[in-house]
């Protein structure tokens, strides 16, 4: 005997062959017609090759040349003025932060007087 999924009672239930193999009113047979065409316009082979324009030109090279000098300088202080700028900024923060962080910390510590 045959069984085929019921959508109705959402149970098997007994079927002949040919309802067996076709399930759920699905056709057996396959067209072999090709679908229709989804986009109008024709898509663009991937095989071209296109050049692109930069706006400038590559700097890349010069400088690695600059950051690989050797000088004796750091690299994060090898563009001179606005590093050592920004350098000596975050310096201060980090050890005010650090002052603020350890005063806090003191007087959380001490008990309020009443």
């Amino acid at each position: 005997m045959y069984y085929k999924f019921s959508g109705f009672t959402q149970k098997l239930a007994g079927a002949w062959a040919s309802e067996a193999y076709s399930p759920q009113g699905l056709k057996p047979v396959v067209s072999t017609e090709a679908p229709p065409i989804i986009f109008a316009t024709p898509t663009k082979l991937t095989s071209t090759v296109t050049a692109y324009d930069y706006a400038g030109k590559n700097k890349v090279p010069e400088l690695q040349k600059f950051f690989q000098k050797a000088d004796g300088v750091p690299i994060h202080l090898k563009r001179g003025l606005p590093d050592q700028m920004l350098y000596r900024t975050t310096m201060a923060l980090t050890i005010g932060g650090t002052i603020y962080c350890l005063i806090a910390l003191y007087m959380a510590s001490q008990p309020k007087n009443k």
